[in-house]
């Protein structure tokens, strides 16, 4: 009798798994599930034992006395040594409040921005809506190189005189060219579209009638826009924050650019001879990126709704800036664009033409006659002027980078945009299931994460005496592709869930395999969301260096290449890498909105 009922549970159990396995979405979740946590827990792990690990031939080793083994010295050498202050507090300390100025530069200038654009009556909004995007498109260590050529002097930092000197005489401090303020109002730059997108979608779509029915209960305009308009705004605003906190907190090259010392910058300096210390840095770099997903979580629990009774008016009012206002203000918005988003593209491309990059004294002589082409078409490798280097046109490292630039971008986008599509489809069909939740987090995680910390992740699981893929294309792959897949995971899902179940089912009645239902049916209906699950990865990936700076050594792709030109002191170089990777970037974009009819700013109010 005992025997027969282990058979018959037995059974049911072997049914039940056979059900469970035959619904794609199901098989799906497991396998990515399984993959996604390796992926984003096995460079966690290895981080975390490498901060306990003896390094031969660094400072650990020194104070042990010992060339391998584990100790907790690294912890107490960090926390408690004489250099605390200048290995980990104060970089901490410029790191946070780095990105506290980031996301209130980027939410203020970006809402402000977004505000103008849907509420009132501004002129220029289609111009403005789409030149507002850019910063964020291109590379982001861009605008800090245009604040050096802008700001730079002789008497301050050392270097050439930037423009404003050179046109105006006038030099700026040390504290303006150099440090926290340039660095927030950089990345606040670079960041302000989120804000832009974000909470100009919910202007754009906001119930009128909730600031109508204050008006007509003669509510004063400030107690309308603190107590009506911000509170509906709020989760756009703390959906800037989770996005730009982390972002800014692991940005490596905008400190790097404009001297501060942060976390990511003292990390690269300290991973040769402070290996262990330098993996700790790391560690708390993740750290507070899981804290701000925290943060967020417990605000979705909190966040209120706000209704009216009437129902949703149909027409928002626009506020009137008069007629001189609407166009002044137009005006100085497309003086600010213009800095932003075009004069970074001139100044790459006049800084290839100078025969002393950043000096633009020629501005002020007059003398146009010593610009140069050597940059350019300079065949000769023993030309002294270029270190031994070909012009960028024959120069082979260059565009063997950019070679290598679009391969790990293209595979990322391909890979990333295929497991990301496939997660969100999964989570869709199984919305209440907890696995599909925590499938769904363990995909995003790593977008939290700062990218220097994610980078140091893969570079210590994947460089050592086991597997070592240090300085190959399958290492930029897999990181990339695990620190991408959130783009496309977040871009299908938000669309799968707009999709009826019953359109999947009445395929499945006609007996349609998967791989129809999904190739013939839902494919072709979401497939502007699916292509911007794709696409995200792609125009990312061509612009990521946080991300591959321990991976890879220079001539891989441009990002890194780059920087190994500004040390060899090749600065038009590098300026003439950040004018490729900028025209590359905005060409691709345009391709995109032109076949997909997709935009970043679409449905904002840029009309």
């Amino acid at each position: 009798m005992g025997e027969k009922t282990k058979t018959k549970s037995s059974v049911i159990y072997l049914n039940k798994c056979k059900t469970y396995f035959s619904k794609p979405q199901n098989i799906i979740l497991l396998l990515f599930g399984i993959t996604a946590t390796l992926g984003t827990v096995a460079p966690i792990v290895a981080i975390v034992k490498d901060t306990f690990k003896i390094h031969p031939g660094t400072i650990d080793a020194h104070l042990t006395g010992r060339a391998t083994g584990y100790s907790v010295v690294n912890y107490v050498d960090l926390f408690t040594s004489r250099l605390a202050k200048t290995n980990l507090w104060t970089p901490m300390l410029n790191t946070v409040l780095l990105a506290v100025f980031t996301c209130l530069i980027s939410i203020v200038f970006g809402g402000l921005f977004a505000f103008l654009v849907t509420r009132t009556n501004l002129k220029f909004k289609k111009y403005l809506s789409s030149i507002f995007i850019f910063p964020y498109i291109m590379p982001q260590w861009t605008l800090a190189v245009v604040w050096q050529n802008l700001f730079n002097s002789n008497a301050v930092t050392g270097t050439s005189n930037g423009l404003v000197v050179s046109l105006f005489g006038v030099t700026a401090p040390k504290w303006w060219c150099m440090g926290l303020l340039p660095c927030a109002v950089v990345l606040g730059l670079h960041y302000a579209p989120f804000a832009y997108i974000m909470i100009g979608g919910i202007f754009r779509n906001m119930d009128a009638n909730l600031e109508e029915a204050a008006t007509i209960l003669d509510t004063p305009k400030w107690k309308i826009m603190t107590r009506v308009t911000l509170p509906m705004v709020k989760p756009a605003i703390l959906s800037t924050i989770l996005l730009v906190f982390g972002s800014a907190m692991g940005s490596y090259p905008v400190p790097h650019y404009l001297g501060l010392t942060t976390l990511s910058t003292k990390y690269v300096s300290m991973n040769s001879k402070y290996t262990g210390e330098a993996s700790i840095l790391a560690i708390i770099m993740m750290i507070f990126g899981i804290m701000i997903l925290g943060l967020n979580q417990m605000s979705l629990k909190s966040r209120k709704s706000y209704t009216t009774v009437t129902g949703k008016s149909g027409q928002i009012s626009k506020i009137n800036l008069g007629k001189i206002g609407k166009y002044a203000i137009g005006i100085v918005l497309i003086v600010v664009t213009f800095f932003t988003s075009i004069f970074p593209i001139i100044s790459f491309a006049i800084e290839t033409f100078l025969p002393n990059p950043g000096d633009y004294s020629f501005l002020y002589t007059g003398d146009m006659n010593n610009l140069t082409t050597k940059w350019w078409v300079t065949r000769d490798n023993n030309a002294g002027a270029l270190y031994g280097q070909p012009g960028i046109l024959f120069n082979k490292t260059i565009w063997h980078a950019f070679g290598g630039t679009l391969l790990v971008a293209v595979c990322c986008a391909l890979v990333a945009g295929t497991i990301g599509t496939l997660i969100g489809y999964a989570v869709s069909k199984n919305r209440r299931s907890k696995w599909a939740n925590y499938v769904n987090n363990m995909a995003f995680l790593p977008y939290l994460m700062p990218s220097l910390a994610v980078g140091a992740a893969f570079f210590i699981l994947f460089s050592n005496e086991k597997i070592n893929l240090f300085n190959t294309y399958a290492l930029l792959i897999i990181a990339g592709t695990v620190k991408y897949i959130p783009f496309a995971s977040r871009a299908a899902l938000n669309s799968m869930l707009q999709l009826s179940g019953e359109i999947e089912e009445a395929a499945i009645i006609q007996d349609l395999s998967w791989f129809k239902r999904m190739f013939r049916i839902i494919i072709p209906i979401q497939k502007s969301s699916i292509i911007s699950g794709y696409m995200l990865p792609f125009m990312t990936c061509l612009r990521e260096l946080s991300l591959f700076l321990l991976l890879c050594t220079q001539g891989f792709i441009l990002s890194t290449t780059l920087d190994y030109f500004d040390e060899m002191g090749l600065y038009a170089f590098s300026s003439a890498i950040n004018l490729i990777l900028i025209v590359a970037i905005l060409i691709f974009n345009t391709l995109v909105n032109k076949i997909t009819g997709a935009s970043l700013d679409e449905g904002i109010g840029g009309k």
